[in-house]
C-alpha cells in the first residue's frame, strides 16, 4: 500500500512539474512578444519623426 502512495505521490509532482514548466514556457513567449511589440512600436515611432523632419525640411526650404 505504500508503494502505491509513493507512486502516486511521484505521479502528482511529476504532473506539478510539467505545469509550472508549462506556465514557465508561456510566460517566456509572452515576455518575447511584449518586447517584439515594444521594439516595433519604438521603431514605428521614429520612422514616424523622421517622416516629420522630412516634412518640416521640405517646408522650410520650399522644395516640396
Amino acid at each position: 500500500m505504500d508503494s502505491d502512495r509513493v507512486k502516486g505521490k511521484a505521479k502528482e509532482t511529476e504532473g506539478e512539474i510539467q505545469q509550472t514548466w508549462g506556465e514557465a514556457k508561456d510566460k517566456a513567449r509572452d515576455s518575447w512578444e511584449d518586447v517584439k511589440d515594444k521594439v516595433e512600436d519604438v521603431g514605428d515611432e521614429a520612422e514616424d519623426r523622421g517622416d516629420e523632419r522630412d516634412e518640416e525640411y521640405a517646408e522650410q526650404t520650399g522644395s516640396r
